[in-house]
């Protein structure tokens, strides 16, 4: 039986779709207690159905995390249940399919408005801080937790474009970094994954690209993309109590993407 989460109460945001969900699906398994949010109630039903499928223990909170009061309802609604917050795996994100729903989110710096600037980083870098600021409060009490904060290797490189993605993924990797620093000798870890080209749907209108080997070789040395499974097993073990003296790790999970850098 696994066991490696048994009964920690772990919120995972971003949890209707690609890695969140992956990290909904794999810590239920592990044992955890899940409270999965994310802005779309009908995917994270799917989420949780498939929770329930493994006889799993789940709940939902539909929220937009860019949003302080639904963030704190989260973490209301988690404290009402299970009156403790063990775990927090925050994979809430926009990345390169946001700029189909909200043009020019995704553009170079000097292409970039101020209120696409304020969009995207109100969305990857203020609900990071929300998440954590409200679940801190409860850890720090308690003398113990785990934060995973899933980032991104665009926020350890620059890249041409999506110039506000990177920004904000680089901010949440240095909250990281400033939370393992102030908090560790208080019993609450805080480590970051950062995945390379994932096959989630944030990526999928350019997933053709690894059908083309020597395209693919430049992405990456391992050729292919990640799954959203790969990054939810480092999100695990990071927040698990096998990673007991992890802290302020800051994890690339991308097929050597960075290693070239």
């Amino acid at each position: 039986m696994p066991d490696r989460m048994t009964d920690k109460v772990t919120i995972i945001t971003g949890a209707g779709t690609g890695i969140g969900r992956a990290c909904m699906e794999l810590f239920a398994a592990e044992g955890a207690k899940v409270i999965g949010c994310g802005r779309r109630e009908n995917m994270l039903q799917e989420s949780l159905d498939l929770v329930a499928e493994n006889q799993g223990e789940g709940h939902i909170v539909a929220a937009d995390l860019s949003n302080l009061e639904d963030a704190q309802n989260v973490i209301s609604k988690t404290m009402s249940l299970y009156g403790r917050i063990d775990c927090l795996v925050h994979a809430a994100s926009v990345g390169w399919s946001w700029s189909h729903t909200s043009e020019d989110s995704m553009n170079d710096i000097a292409n970039t408005p101020p209120e696409k600037w304020h969009e995207v980083i109100g969305i990857n870098l203020n609900a990071c801080y929300y998440m954590c600021h409200g679940v801190l409060q409860h850890m720090l009490e308690a003398g113990q937790g785990s934060i995973v904060n899933v980032a991104s290797i665009s926020g350890m490189v620059g890249m041409q474009s999506a110039h506000t993605y990177c920004s904000a993924k680089g901010g949440v990797i240095n909250l990281t970094r400033a939370m393992a620093n102030s908090y560790g000798k208080l019993g609450v870890r805080a480590n970051c994954v950062c995945p390379g080209y994932t096959d989630t749907p944030m990526i999928a209108d350019v997933m053709n690209i690894f059908d083309d080997e020597t395209l693919a070789d430049n992405l990456t040395p391992m050729s292919r993309a990640g799954t959203p499974l790969e990054m939810a097993y480092g999100c695990l073990y990071l927040a698990s109590d096998e990673a007991s003296y992890c802290n302020g790790v800051i994890l690339p999970i991308d097929g050597g993407t960075v290693a070239r850098q």
